[in-house]
């Protein structure tokens, strides 16, 4: 099998590392890096067999295309590799919003090239290749998107190579998916970095705040260190779904406003309520690991 990674970075990286540790000299893995820095990080932790700029090494004669930068680069890519790709390929990716990429890809790629959107619920706050783990997918929520044209065979074909990963597999149609990542991953990126805009418009109490500084607020804003970069494409890619939640959380706590200024203490304590047994329940009926 041959393996094209787009984008060798946390997803991609760790995509490269379980296969090549799983399949060994039955897999050959080209990585596309931007950097000469981060080619040779790149094939000396194992991630690829070959890492080049040079954009028709990477994907000539690959049978699985694999795209792993942020959501806006993803189109433009494809309009760049579509000249160097076989008849038969598979483009897959890990955007992590779904119809935009959709939308456009369907308009330029041939009836011989397809398209299976693919995205795994993992990542780390951290991002490059250094940060890749070969278990990274293990145990995780992957979603692949069906209805995007792809023949059977396709679909198998790629997953035989994405089983590998031990990653929990489920379908889901596009539209829905996008509604979804927006409640469950999202939003809480975004107020994660609001909880930290918050501490940092703290004026004159700033200091005092961050000697005060615990596991809570750590935890609760850990997601606020990620990629910037991907985290405005997919704002901008799930900007209708997005922008509809976060009006839905503004309301949520505009109630609780009233509630507090209102000294309603029942009220208080049930939104406390509610959500922890809503928590609570989610993470019994998990058939992942959420962390």
């Amino acid at each position: 099998m041959k393996l094209a990674i787009i984008g060798v970075g946390l997803i991609g990286g760790s995509l490269g590392l379980c296969l090549k540790d799983k399949l060994g000299d039955k897999i050959f893995i080209t990585g596309l890096c931007r950097t000469e820095n981060s080619m040779q990080r790149a094939m000396e932790l194992g991630a690829v067999d070959l890492a080049t700029s040079d954009i028709k090494k990477v994907v000539n004669d690959a049978d699985i295309i694999f795209l792993s930068p942020p959501v806006l680069q993803i189109v433009p890519m494809v309009k760049k590799i579509l000249p160097f790709i076989k008849s038969g390929a598979i483009i897959t990716d890990a955007g992590s919003t779904k119809q935009f990429i959709w939308q456009e890809l369907k308009k330029i790629l041939p009836p011989d090239i397809f398209y299976i959107a693919g995205h795994p619920m993992t990542g780390r706050e951290k991002s490059g290749v250094e940060a890749a783990d070969k278990n990274l997918f293990k145990g995780k929520a992957y979603v692949i998107v069906e209805d995007t044209g792809a023949p059977l065979e396709a679909h198998e074909k790629l997953m035989n190579a994405l089983r590998l990963t031990e990653a929990n597999f489920l379908t889901i149609d596009i539209a829905k998916h996008d509604r979804c990542a927006s409640i469950i991953s999202h939003v809480p990126h975004l107020t994660a970095a609001a909880l930290v805009t918050l501490l940092n418009d703290a004026g004159d109490d700033l200091d005092s705040c961050l000697k005060l500084v615990g596991g809570g607020f750590k935890d609760t804003t850990r997601i606020a260190s990620s990629n910037a970069d991907m985290w405005a494409d997919i704002c901008m890619t799930n900007g209708e779904a997005i922008s509809t939640h976060l009006r839905d959380l503004q309301k949520i706590l505009g109630n609780v406003i009233v509630a507090i200024e209102n000294h309603d203490r029942q009220a208080v304590h049930d939104y406390f309520a509610k959500s922890k047994e809503r928590r609570d329940k989610i993470l019994e009926s998990l058939t992942f690991d959420p962390n």
